[in-house]
């Protein structure tokens, strides 16, 4: 569509129709390569886990198909920002083959115009990779690791943060023991909680007593409380000063048994890292996951970009193959950075939204600038 400017100057505007074809041709080279890119990943993901079901009589085949099918938008999410890179590169391989590119630029529409649309339709796949598909995700996430921790690990989480403080639970040969506290207390090596309540139990659901303490601090083989009260079944409750009873939990096993950052929702995170981070637990993982979430429609346009650099301008057989090796190449760098970039901000002090956001906004320059560079010159 061709429109005068305020100055006179004749200006190529794509129509409506040509930008919904374009972001039409991206969608379907994105959704068929990231249906190849599923199968291959449930079909790698159910051989792995039928090796590691092997000689567990209780994981049956059953189940596996369903942990398999559980893991999927897991390692399906880690994926997407591939699928946008891969599929870009097919549909502007398609669209220069049979010259529609060739014939916008003739017209007169720059680089910049025909990019809009697949740039628009990866920022909305973004944005319903937040808003729904990581929900779904999560729960599904969940579920996964329930059964895996259940018949393949035979464990199950340790603790949960909740408004109203910390639960613990431990099992040991004579039962287990469930311990709530309304606050506490990290460090290095040392737990702290206050205002305890620790309710114990012989076997599975038979209770045993009850002990309310001041304190509780986690000694290496113990729990030594403080001020404690201890209540059982028709027995007189007593006190005493310092109360111990074994444990095999470290400070260490208690962090990592936290609910992983992939088995909480984009909208439950801001809430669950307050409450991670009011009961004195480091929430930086969940911290980095959550402003990922936030960068990746800006990862996806990168992609976009990239896509562009590597496919835009060859047609001949030669530049396929060149097109495609720097499209493999460039995704596993960006991998290995935006890896390594979350490594650095769980080993040092860099910050979250640094860490999160650094790869996206680094991919979107180099991309800009080549393009440029390529286009512009």
């Amino acid at each position: 569509m061709i429109e005068r400017s305020a100055s006179g100057e004749l200006k190529v505007r794509l129509s409506s129709i040509a930008t919904l074809y374009l972001a039409r041709q991206f969608l379907v080279a994105f959704f068929g390569i990231l249906a190849v890119f599923l199968a291959v990943i449930f079909l790698i993901d159910l051989i792995e886990l039928l090796r590691r079901a092997s000689g567990k009589q209780d994981a049956t085949f059953a189940i596996v198909l369903s942990m398999a099918f559980y893991k999927l938008p897991l390692t399906a999410q880690k994926t997407l920002p591939f699928a946008v890179l891969f599929g870009a590169m097919y549909a502007f391989w398609r669209l220069n083959r049979n010259s529609e590119l060739v014939a916008l630029r003739a017209s007169g529409v720059s680089v910049w115009q025909f990019l809009l649309p697949p740039v628009g339709a990866a920022i909305l796949l973004g944005a319903i990779k937040i808003a729904a598909i990581n929900p779904l995700g999560a729960i599904m996430t969940g579920q996964f690791e329930q059964l895996e921790n259940r018949y393949l690990r035979m464990r199950s989480n340790l603790m949960a943060a909740t408004s109203s403080g910390v639960w613990l639970r431990q099992v040991d040969s004579s039962g287990q023991s469930v311990i709530h506290a309304g606050s506490s207390r990290v460090g290095r090596n040392e737990l702290e909680l206050k205002q305890v309540m620790v309710l114990l139990y012989k076997g599975d659901d038979e209770f045993a007593g009850r002990i309310d303490a001041e304190s509780a601090a986690l000694e290496p083989g113990q729990w030594k409380l403080v001020n404690a009260r201890f209540s059982e079944p028709e027995k007189t409750a007593r006190t005493m000063p310092v109360y111990t009873f074994k444990t095999d939990l470290t400070v260490a096993r208690i962090q990592d048994s936290f609910s992983s950052p992939s088995t909480v929702s984009f909208w439950e995170l801001p809430r669950f890292i307050a409450s991670l981070e009011a009961t004195g637990f480091s929430a930086l993982s969940h911290r980095l996951h959550w402003h990922s979430l936030l960068a990746e429609p800006l990862l996806y346009c990168a992609m976009i970009l990239i896509a562009a650099i590597f496919s835009l301008r060859h047609t001949r057989l030669r530049g396929v193959l060149f097109a495609v090796a720097g499209g493999i190449a460039t995704g596993f760098v960006l991998f290995f950075l935006s890896d390594l970039v979350l490594a650095l901000a769980h080993s040092t002090r860099l910050p979250p939204m640094l860490a999160a956001w650094a790869p996206a906004l680094a991919s979107s320059m180099i991309g800009l600038a080549v393009l440029i560079h390529v286009e512009d010159g």
